[in-house]
């Protein structure tokens, strides 16, 4: 997850330059809904497309993971599309949560906290240790085998 987030951050860059540059820094309400429509849209965006394409994003293919269809076949844009709108129940219940009780900043990020806890802890209940938004979307995270090693000679040539 820390690898898949310093990702995000630099999938977010540019895009989040160019607001910044036509909203000249504005912390009106609309331009903090900007934002966060932003930051929804790119990174759904990123995701779905990557779900779609390889079933991996770059983080997901350095640990060797891949999401698949339950029976094993690639996800179609629907399928990874739900998926990400699911897989933001890692986060929502606990930031509405924060917003319902006016938290601030550590509360808020405990709160936070706490709830990426309680969701991956729904991997636990599953008999194949798979998360939540997998089983309801019909989903599942496989371990690629390693690759083969290559020999001395064939790196030499």
């Amino acid at each position: 997850m820390v690898y898949e987030t310093l990702l995000g951050f630099a999938v977010l860059f540019l895009p989040f330059l160019a607001l910044e540059l036509a909203l000249q820094g504005s912390h009106s309400k609309t331009a903090e809904h900007l934002r966060q429509a932003l930051f929804f849209l790119v990174l759904g965006t990123y995701f779905i497309h990557q779900w779609s394409r390889e079933g991996q994003t770059l983080a997901m293919r350095t640990w060797r993971i891949k999401v698949v269809l339950a029976k094993g076949g690639p996800l179609s844009l629907q399928a990874a599309t739900v998926r990400y709108l699911l897989s933001w129940m890692w986060v929502l219940p606990a930031l509405l949560l924060a917003y319902a009780l006016d938290l601030h900043k550590w509360q808020a990020l405990g709160a936070v906290g706490v709830g990426v806890l309680v969701w991956a802890a729904t991997a636990l209940l599953d008999r194949d240790r798979q998360f939540l938004h997998d089983k309801l979307t019909g989903t599942r995270l496989v371990q690629l085998p390693k690759p083969p090693k290559k020999s001395k000679t064939a790196a030499a040539a």
